[in-house]
């Protein structure tokens, strides 16, 4: 005697349960709601550098800086929860982009000698200073006590980073005798006297980032420089 086998159907998915369709690999594209949501990140970011540096943290509002970048007084809270999150942004900001343009630099002198390492890495941390759009790092100089333990120490991991990209050509310098001063020391010395020339240096006049550079040189590794 043969068993029937019932024919059990299969459930019609109920819905707002249909499987979700597949989606393309790679990266999605932004919106154009995200896309102006950047572009309006990166302006209060750069509207905060700039007032930030020219009037101080303390004296500078998110009115302010609202009134800057063209958009309505309480628009810096859609992105950033508080001033203070936005200072550490304006610093991070400064030091992801002093890194990018270092470590794009690198490659270019990587078979260089060291002296024209050194000069690269001279030349563009003045234009990371001096150059356009750079309130940035300057901001981090002057209001680095405006931030808590927990923002400075991941401040300090990223200054560590581009710290390092100079230990290895100074070290090599060193080793050649170009260089006198312990290798620690030296950077420390160095990156302080560059970053010091925000306080004085004034594009209206005739020194430019090469002069800049050519007379750090001559400061650090004088007899070497000259050769």
């Amino acid at each position: 005697m043969s068993a029937h086998v019932a024919t059990v159907p299969h459930p019609t998915p109920e819905p707002g349960l249909l499987p979700a369709p597949s989606r393309a690999r790679g990266r999605p594209r932004k919106t154009l709601l995200e896309r102006d949501d950047g572009n309006r990140r990166a302006a209060l970011l750069r509207a905060a550098a700039v007032l930030f540096r020219s009037q101080g943290f303390a004296a500078t509002t998110t009115r302010d800086i609202a009134a800057a970048s063209g958009m309505q007084s309480g628009s810096p809270f859609y992105h950033f929860k508080s001033k203070d999150a936005l200072l550490f942004a304006v610093m991070q900001e400064g030091m992801h982009a002093a890194l990018a343009r270092q470590r794009a630099s690198l490659p270019a002198t990587a078979s260089a000698p060291p002296l024209a390492q050194l000069r690269g890495l001279v030349q563009t941390h003045f234009q990371v200073l001096l150059g356009p759009d750079s309130d940035f790092i300057p901001v981090m100089l002057y209001e680095a006590r405006s931030l808590n333990s927990a923002q400075r120490t991941a401040l300090s991991a990223l200054q560590s980073e581009y710290e390092a990209l100079w230990t290895p050509v100074l070290a090599a310098l060193h080793t050649s005798g170009a260089l006198r001063a312990r290798v620690g020391l030296a950077r420390l010395l160095m990156l302080g006297a560059l970053n010091w020339s925000v306080q004085w240096f004034d594009p209206r006049k005739s020194a430019t980032v090469d002069d800049l550079t050519e007379a750090a040189l001559a400061l650090f590794v004088g007899h070497a420089a000259a050769s």
